[in-house]
């Protein structure tokens, strides 16, 4: 009898997209409070990109082979003793931060959210990390209040979209930083658009933003900082232009540290990082809680997660090189049952 398998994208060494391969491994089997899951979808992920090139404070100490895959969406098709709640053929939600771009694993049962019947398993998936963030961006780490105004960079890419959209419902006045090319995009989501490339985003706003937004890092944060109106907040949750300028993960380290310096400074304007990680490490009962009430606004129809595209297993690195080239509108999520492109005609 042949055993079954499971095939999994592992990294073979950090380094670029090349490293990624598509291999067997064997077909995981659920212990004592675990389940096993068919994965259906499992989100591509910048920080994906950033475990792959050794960025990444979380993964710094694991050592290759790693199996990648941040998050999922998963079908039980295995209970392991002593789990309760659950049923073969469920639909269940889970951030692993690894091994989630396969086709089976394993999840503790305490850590997963149910997903309502009927949601599409891609559109689910983008909330896990993206929306997630974004919404604890918002409503835990910020507390935001109605009519606050808000300044979102890198507003057309996942975190940014979402942010703009449940800003949006929570009734902040929203402007979006990006490329010309997206303006229509964020109007289309509530915001008023900023040009990087031509308008100065500190003089946009006569005395300064209630909060800013920042996953891009530009210039150690100091313009974001700076942005800020008297007792504003400055809430970084990312460091993508110091991976695109190629800084050590010590410089992009010292950045965040000093955003909690900063709150000496005159004018009572506070910053900190926030680390989705972290607050699921001191608060567990928030992520689920808070993702539930994300799956809720999917079943509602009250928000649309934009998926630019689903993708196999084997398509995995071009996923890699789409998403550090930039210009996506929308998310990759990948779908394991999909076939390669080669294999679709």
């Amino acid at each position: 009898m042949i055993e079954p398998r499971n095939r999994v994208v592992q990294l073979r060494r950090y380094g670029g997209p090349d490293e990624l391969e598509v291999v067997d491994a064997p077909l995981p089997t659920a212990g004592p409070g675990e389940v096993r899951v068919r994965v259906l979808a499992s989100g591509i992920e910048y920080t994906d990109t950033l475990i792959r090139r050794h960025l990444y404070p979380q993964t710094a100490s694991r050592r290759p082979p790693l199996v990648m895959g941040y998050d999922l969406i998963g079908e039980i098709d295995q209970l392991g003793a002593g789990v309760t709640g659950f049923r073969l053929g469920e639909h269940v939600a889970d951030m692993t931060v690894l091994g989630s771009n396969v086709e089976y694993r394993t999840l503790q049962a305490s850590d997963l959210t149910q997903v309502p019947e009927g949601l599409d398993a891609a559109e689910a998936a983008t909330l896990v990390l993206s929306w997630m963030t974004a919404y604890q961006l918002l409503h835990r780490a910020a507390q935001v209040r109605r009519a606050q105004r808000v300044l979102v960079h890198g507003a057309a890419g996942a975190v940014g979209q979402a942010l703009l959209v449940l800003g949006g419902i929570a009734g902040l006045e929203l402007w979006g930083g990006a490329h010309a090319r997206h303006a229509d995009l964020i109007r289309e989501l509530g915001a008023t658009p900023i040009d990087y490339q031509r308008e100065d985003f500190t003089r946009v706003l006569p005395g300064g933003f209630d909060v800013v937004f920042d996953g891009i890092g530009e210039d150690g944060y100091r313009r974001s900082f700076a942005a800020l109106k008297p007792g504003g907040l400055l809430c970084a949750y990312g460091y993508s232009a110091g991976v695109q300028g190629q800084r050590r993960m010590l410089t992009m380290l010292m950045w965040i540290a000093r955003l909690y310096l900063w709150r000496w400074l005159p004018g009572g304007r506070r910053a900190f990082f926030y680390s989705i990680n972290a607050m699921r490490l001191r608060h567990p009962t928030w992520f689920i809680e808070d993702l539930q009430r994300l799956l809720a606004m999917l079943a509602s129809g009250a928000i649309r997660p934009r998926v630019t595209e689903r993708i196999s297993l084997d398509d995995v690195a071009e996923a890699h090189r789409r998403l550090e080239t930039g210009g996506l509108d929308g998310k990759l999520v990948l779908c394991p049952d999909l076939p390669s492109r080669r294999n679709r005609h």
